[in-house]
């Protein structure tokens, strides 16, 4: 009796979701009762076409590469699906003779994850379906963390570090990065383990979990330039005002997808024009979430993991969950896979707590740092300063 797997990618790609894909193939192919193994070709529209990837015989030289591949091998999307699509995604996985389907990706995937297996279910098919974290944003709910995160945390941790080293060297700009985040600031507080062991971090950083008023910013910025001539800001793209409008109007939006305006370049004109001191902007963007170099082991090596980890559950029965990890110790660093229920994930978005974040609603607490520390790897280079 032919029985096939389905794997689905969702949402942004991020340096390791392939690795997920890697651990899950991997697993897969111990498995003689299954026939084949599916991707769908760019998510869920590919699988809607009926557009399918087979992956059962990739040689494992080539299957290595997902190791070292940023972005999606198979392909993903951000597609808006209504109750007809997953009538028919459940109808296409009965004709492909789909026994079991692992979707990897974010929020909105795990909310079509746990919308497909309630399809499934209204009609009556047996299909075994598990969800894969990933988000580099790391705003999954339950989950200690998730795939991705790490990898653009380090990204941001050490980019930052190495413009601040920069203004150091010539400080005479106010300098405004900004990070990837849409309404989550994990990996914009990131940039904090810029400043770890002496090395230079950055002076002020603003969240979307606080309201941002454009007057306390030119003050902040105005009493830091009364010590100091270099100044490094680090922003998130998802800032707003106390009304919880977007400080810079979106350029594009549709969905859940917004392509916000460019808020780095809007807070170093003002520094130029109400503090009238010379300001630049950086924006890492889709780099801060594809690097390879900046990959953090531990990130790779749990990805790996929790595709594993979903094929074993699905072959074991289990369905309409997803694949989880609870901290058990910082230092040494224990972490344990386990399954939670989808729907207590489903467009569940977490946000970073209050207790890692200043008073003043401009830097990070070093609480967050020392949760944030052993997710990113090896210690970030040491830098070194004679001025």
């Amino acid at each position: 009796m032919e029985q096939n797997l389905l794997l689905v990618h969702g949402g942004g790609p991020t340096a390791v979701i392939n690795a997920s894909l890697y651990g899950a193939v991997e697993e897969a192919k111990k498995h003689a009762e299954i026939t084949h193994i599916y991707a769908a070709k760019n998510g869920t529209g590919g699988l809607l076409r009926g557009n399918l990837i087979d992956l059962t015989d990739v040689p494992e030289e080539k299957l290595k590469k997902l190791l070292q591949t940023p972005g999606s091998a198979i392909g993903t999307s951000r597609d808006q699906l209504e109750e007809p699509e997953y009538r028919k995604m459940a109808e296409i996985l009965k004709t492909e003779k789909i026994r079991w389907v692992l979707m990897n990706g974010g929020n909105g995937t795990m909310d079509t994850c746990g919308k497909l297996y309630k399809a499934c279910t209204l009609n009556s098919l047996e299909t075994g379906i598990i969800g894969i974290p990933k988000t580099m944003d790391n705003d999954l709910a339950v989950t200690d963390h998730s795939p991705g995160f790490a990898s653009a945390a380090r990204y941001l941790a050490e980019s930052v570090r190495e413009v601040c080293a920069d203004v150091k060297g010539l400080p005479i700009h106010v300098v405004v990065v900004e990070a990837l985040g849409r309404n989550a600031g994990w990996v914009t507080a990131a940039s904090s383990l810029a400043s770890d062991e002496g090395n230079p971090g950055p002076d002020l950083i603003y969240l979307p979990e606080r309201a941002f008023f454009e007057e306390q910013f030119l003050e902040d910025v105005a009493k830091l330039l009364e010590k100091k001539k270099g100044i490094v800001v680090v922003a998130s793209e998802g800032l707003h005002d106390k009304e919880g409008k977007p400080i810079v109007k979106p350029i594009f939006k549709v969905g859940r997808a917004t392509y916000f305006g460019d808020v780095s370049a809007h807070l170093a004109n003002l520094v130029v024009q109400k503090l009238g001191y010379k300001a630049r902007s950086e924006k890492p963007g889709l780099l801060g979430r594809s690097s390879m170099r900046y990959v953090s082991e531990v990130d790779r090596t749990e990805a790996v993991l929790a595709g594993r980890e979903a094929l074993k559950a699905v072959m074991e029965g289990e369905s309409g969950k997803m694949v989880a990890f609870r901290r058990i110790s910082d230092l040494p660093y224990r972490m344990e896979p386990f399954l939670v229920d989808i729907e207590e994930v489903m467009l569940q978005e977490k946000k970073l707590p209050d207790r890692y974040m200043n008073a003043e609603g401009n830097g990070i607490t070093e609480e967050y740092r020392k949760w944030l520390r052993p997710l990113i790897g090896s210690p970030l280079p040491d830098m070194i300063s004679f001025n």
